[in-house]
């Protein structure tokens, strides 16, 4: 009898740790995206984490509602196929010129300071594709800068802010 409580009670508390010791490798930031003013349809954007080869690893986020028009973010949309990602919890409205949007990114720990990107890919009905409208290093310096950062395309500021 003392055996097996003790038993128990050594297991409760081994997956209590091991719980504990995953749920601390998650980061969030809060993202926060200002576009361009620019005339046309609504923007659809993907937000996608890159390792150190360049190679895309994990989808962020999307901001665009319709699977239908995803193959016109061309570069990630060869990802997306081949991988077969679960895209439901990660999706969302896509963003007006002029407009801004906020997604929370999550990601492992482990990843800062390693030599990962975030990249922001975004597409406009009828306009120019910009494979990398924006790309950020995972680094703490930089996700902290309060200046933001720059895009190249339809998103013209981009910040970041750490979610406790």
């Amino acid at each position: 009898m003392k055996y097996t409580i003790k038993l128990f009670v050594l297991t409760f508390f081994s997956i209590f740790a091991i719980q504990h010791s995953i749920a601390q490798t998650t980061t969030k930031y809060k993202c926060m995206i200002q576009m361009q003013n620019y005339s046309g349809k609504e923007a659809y954007i993907v937000i996608s984490l890159i390792n150190p080869k360049g190679e895309y690893e994990k989808t962020l986020g999307i901001l665009g509602p319709d699977q239908e028009w995803y193959n016109t973010l061309k570069e990630w949309d060869k990802f997306r196929t081949k991988k077969k990602e679960k895209l439901n919890a990660i999706t969302g409205a896509s963003v007006a010129g002029g407009a801004r949007a906020t997604r929370i990114l999550e990601f492992d720990s482990n990843k800062l300071n390693k030599g990962y990107r975030i990249r922001f890919e975004s597409a406009v009905e009828t306009q120019k594709y910009h494979v990398k409208d924006a790309e950020v290093a995972l680094s703490s310096d930089i996700l902290d800068n309060r200046e933001g950062i720059k895009g190249t395309g339809y998103i013209r500021t981009i910040r970041f802010i750490k979610v406790q």
